[in-house]
C-alpha cells in the first residue's frame, strides 16, 4: 500500500485528502518511481476544479516528479538511479505525481545527473523546461534583444526572467498587482509594468517599434493586445494560460496579426529530450536557483492547492515525501 491524493470528482482544496491505495504493479515498458518530490501546477488546480473533460476520474494527480527507480523492469534503468518525469498523459491519461510511488512509461523517464537536493530539483521540470523551450527554440532569444514577458509574477514568468537575463535580453516584465513591482525587481527583472490600460503607452515610451520578444504567459485574455506590442519580423510566442478561458472570441487572423510579426505556441505535452539535457546544463552553467515559494509534505496538498487559487504563492510550490 501506498498514500495518495486521489481525485474522485471536480473539488474545493479542502476536499483534497490523502489515502491509502495499492502500490502500482511494475508491467513490460513502465517503472516504478519511488516519489521524493513534485511541483504543484496551474493545470492540476485546473482538474480539480472540472475543467479538464479528458482527465477520467478517480485520478491520481501530479503532471511531474523527481525520485528514484524502485522497479526498473524490462527498461535499461536501474533501482536507485536518480530521475524525472514530466508530461505525457501523467496525471492525465494516467496515474501521476501526488503519490510516493508512480507507474509511468519508461520512455517518459529521464536520467538526472545533476546533484541538487530533492526540493530544488523538483521545481525545475515543467516550470523550466516551459520557460527554456519557450524562450529558446520558439522565441528564438537572442543576447540584446527586448522581451516582455506577460505574467510575468507567475511561477514560469519567474522562470523565464531569470533565463532571458542569463542570456543578456533586456526583460520587461508585467503585474496586474503594484505591491509585487519592487519584488519583481529584485528578482532581476529590467522594467516592471502595471498591466492595465497604461501598458501600451508605457512600452511604447521604452520600445517604440514594439518589443522583438513577447512572452504570452496569460492566455487569450491579453493575447490579442500582446501581439500589437511586438515589433516587426518580432515573435509572440503563448506558452500559458492564467484563466480558464482556453478558446478566444473573434479571432481575425489578417487583422490581429500585425503584418511581419510571428505567432506561435508552446505546450510540454511531448518533451524532447535534447531540449530537456540542454535545460539542465544551462541551469548548472549560469547557476541559476529556482524561486521556490513554499514546501508541503503530501498531506498539506489542500494549503497547497488553496494557495496555488490565491494567485499569492510567488514562486514554485513543490511538495516532498517523508517516506
Amino acid at each position: 500500500m501506498m498514500k495518495a491524493v486521489v481525485l474522485e470528482k471536480a473539488c474545493t482544496p479542502q476536499d483534497l485528502v490523502v489515502s491509502e491505495v495499492a502500490l502500482p504493479h511494475v508491467k513490460p515498458g513502465w517503472v516504478r518511481i519511488k516519489i521524493k518530490a513534485f511541483g504543484i501546477n496551474r493545470s492540476e488546480m485546473y482538474t480539480r476544479q472540472g475543467y479538464s473533460p479528458s482527465v477520467q476520474l478517480p485520478r491520481i494527480m501530479g503532471i511531474e516528479c523527481v525520485g528514484e527507480i524502485d522497479e526498473p523492469s524490462d527498461s535499461t534503468f536501474k533501482k536507485g538511479d536518480r530521475v524525472i518525469s514530466l508530461m505525457g498523459g501523467l496525471g492525465r491519461e494516467f496515474d501521476g505525481s501526488y503519490a510516493e510511488y508512480s507507474l509511468i512509461p519508461s520512455d517518459q523517464v529521464y536520467p538526472v545527473h545533476y546533484e541538487m537536493d530533492w526540493v530544488e530539483l523538483a521545481a525545475i521540470p515543467e516550470m523550466y523546461y516551459t520557460a527554456y523551450a519557450s524562450l529558446f527554440d520558439c522565441l528564438q532569444l537572442k543576447m540584446g534583444e527586448t522581451i516582455l514577458i506577460r505574467g510575468g509574477t507567475s511561477s514560469i514568468g519567474l522562470a523565464a526572467m531569470q533565463l532571458a537575463k542569463a542570456a543578456g535580453a533586456i526583460v520587461i516584465s508585467t503585474t496586474r498587482d503594484s505591491s509585487k513591482i519592487d519584488s519583481v525587481m529584485q528578482a532581476g527583472a529590467d522594467v516592471v509594468l502595471l498591466d492595465n490600460e497604461h501598458l501600451t503607452h508605457e512600452l511604447q515610451a521604452i520600445a517604440p517599434q514594439g518589443v522583438d520578444k513577447v512572452l504570452e504567459l496569460i492566455g487569450t485574455v491579453t493575447l490579442k493586445h500582446s501581439l500589437s506590442l511586438v515589433a516587426p519580423c518580432g515573435i509572440l510566442c503563448m506558452s500559458g494560460i492564467l484563466g480558464n478561458a482556453w478558446e478566444i472570441d473573434r479571432f481575425e487572423p489578417l487583422v490581429d496579426i500585425p503584418t511581419g510579426v510571428y505567432f506561435t505556441a508552446f505546450t510540454s505535452e511531448v518533451i524532447n529530450e535534447n531540449l530537456l539535457t540542454a535545460l539542465f546544463q544551462y541551469i548548472e552553467k549560469h547557476k541559476i536557483k529556482p524561486p521556490i515559494a513554499r514546501v508541503f509534505t503530501l498531506d498539506q496538498v489542500s494549503e497547497a492547492h488553496q494557495l496555488m487559487e490565491s494567485n499569492t504563492s510567488g514562486g514554485k510550490m513543490v511538495v516532498v515525501n517523508k517516506r
